[in-house]
């Protein structure tokens, strides 16, 4: 999704463009909603998206507060550049994006519905079950959980990017200490003094750390960096506490949180500025951070709630599944037309039609 200049390439030597989008079905959406507003009805879409309103999108059942829009397209540089990446989508051929039907019934139905849009194929959720550092420390986080009572784990990841400096890190620390629940945390480095752009693994922890944390209260969690890059992506199958931090994280927290009901809220309309690390990040209570982690462990409904979406996202996978039958249309369209899909096919059948196609 963020290689869609490659597109001009494919185009001159004449190769069909397939789109793997890797965040949901609701922010393609949103994201191509934006491109008709900003290119087709001339809207301001910067000003739009600095005011405070709530938006009627398309891709979601309910009106979307500007509060949690995609931080780029605040500013007309970053608009401009979230603009040459939905233009590029709709010349594509198809796109598969990383969600299931029975998640985002209505987005994938909104898309399907839309003549403008490519064809779009649920496929996921496509996780890399392996895609652990494989670091001794990481091992034994995945040990430690194995010896955990179900459900009783809270974890804490932020995303590839996420990071904190002390300040926050303290009060997180004092709300894990106060919630007494277990815990798993992926704490990250912010980046340095210009020296890296990314966050790393911090080589002594406790410097950031409240005094004492790592002495009493390890018992209870573990710390660990590499978790990030596996962990966090299985959201799926937990129920979650939003704290979005960056890119379209707000979204996908308001889409939890008030269109599916499969989390409670930290802070949802939280927002770093990854680009400008001088900028002024507002500081999340213990006291809040405390309260989201204590909900989201002791709420039965969304318990439930994640458990079922969870089964269904199993089942999706597997054999007779709406995403095995989305992958088994996308390959016969693929060999149907070699040279680019000319027709939305799977626009054109009903989900039923699908699966039972699939399955006979």
């Amino acid at each position: 999704m963020f290689c869609t200049c490659m597109v001009d390439v494919a185009n001159e030597f004449n190769v069909p463009t397939n789109v793997f989008f890797t965040s949901g079905a609701a922010f393609l959406g949103y994201e191509l909603f934006m491109q008709t507003l900003n290119d087709e009805e001339k809207q301001d879409v910067v000003e739009l998206s600095n005011a405070d309103t709530d938006v009627s999108v398309p891709s979601f059942v309910k009106p979307v507060p500007t509060k949690v829009f995609w931080d780029v397209i605040r500013t007309k540089d970053g608009l401009e550049f979230a603009m040459l990446g939905a233009r590029k989508l709709r010349e594509v051929n198809a796109i598969m994006v990383n969600t299931f039907f029975e998640l985002e019934t209505h987005a994938v139905e909104s898309l399907s519905g839309d003549i403008s849009v490519p064809t779009v194929y649920p496929v996921g959720p496509i996780l890399n079950l392996e895609g652990s550092s494989g670091k001794p420390s990481d091992e034994d986080v995945i040990r430690w959980l194995d010896s955990q009572p179900p459900a009783s784990v809270v974890l804490l990841c932020f995303g590839s990017m996420g990071s904190f400096d002390e300040v926050q890190v303290k009060e997180i620390a004092r709300a894990l200490e106060q919630s007494g629940h277990r815990f798993v945390w992926s704490l990250r480095q912010p980046p340095s003094n210009g020296t890296t752009k990314v966050p790393s693994d911090y080589e002594d922890p406790g410097v950031v750390l409240p005094e004492g944390f790592l002495s009493e209260h390890m018992e209870l969690g573990k710390l660990s960096g590499g978790l990030h890059r596996s962990c966090c992506w299985l959201i799926i199958r937990l129920e979650v506490a939003t704290w979005p931090v960056y890119s379209e994280q707000q979204m996908n927290a308001f889409e939890m949180m008030v269109e599916l009901g499969l989390s409670v809220e930290i802070k949802c309309d939280y927002i770093k500025n990854l680009f400008d690390p001088k900028a002024k990040t507002p500081i999340v209570s213990a006291e809040v951070i405390e309260n989201g982690i204590r909900r989201v462990m002791e709420d039965k409904e969304v318990r439930r709630k994640a458990k079922e979406i969870s089964e269904k996202s199993r089942a999706a996978v597997a054999e007779g599944g709406s995403s095995y039958a989305a992958v088994g249309n996308l390959i016969q369209d693929f060999i149907s037309h070699p040279n680019g899909l000319t027709g939305n096919v799977w626009k054109n059948k009903s989900m039923d039609q699908t699966l039972e196609e699939t399955v006979n």
